[in-house]
């Protein structure tokens, strides 16, 4: 039992360090994953594509950066910006989101790299002061 406890507190003390550790490279991962999924967005619903559509949904952002990261896609080529940008889905025509100007007042303007990373950042403290009082806890 006492090497169980010992095994599960170095797990969750590792796992506490290296979260902390490493968390620029987990950022600049995530910008760089989630550049590639926009890149290689389509409609025929694949997972990356589906995990795109379901942060701009939740977080009410657009891209990476901002709304036009999407005019350099393929995607725009053919359909412009995804439906998942947009602020009111009954306002939004293909149309609209084919032309960049009156898609600004459509979609959300606001990229999701910054809103994903301040949101894990905030949540980050949280989960440390867990990880850590259990840790505590077990000792």
């Amino acid at each position: 039992y006492a090497m169980l406890l010992s095994l599960i507190f170095l797990i969750v003390l590792v796992a506490a360090v290296v979260g902390f550790v490493f968390r620029h490279e987990i950022k600049t991962n995530f910008e760089s994953n989630l550049n590639l999924a926009l890149r290689d967005y389509n409609v025929t619903a694949d997972r990356h594509s589906e995990a795109v559509d379901t942060i701009q949904r939740t977080l009410h952002c657009c891209g990476v950066q901002n709304y036009s990261d999407w005019e350099r896609t393929e995607y725009f080529t053919q359909k412009g910006i995804p439906q998942s940008c947009c602020k009111s889905q009954d306002d939004c025509s293909e149309e609209d989101l084919k032309d960049p100007s009156k898609a600004k007042l459509k979609v959300f303007v606001d990229g999701c790299f910054f809103l994903v990373t301040s949101t894990m950042e905030s949540k980050m403290s949280v989960v440390a002061g867990i990880s850590f009082g259990i840790a505590c806890f077990q000792v």
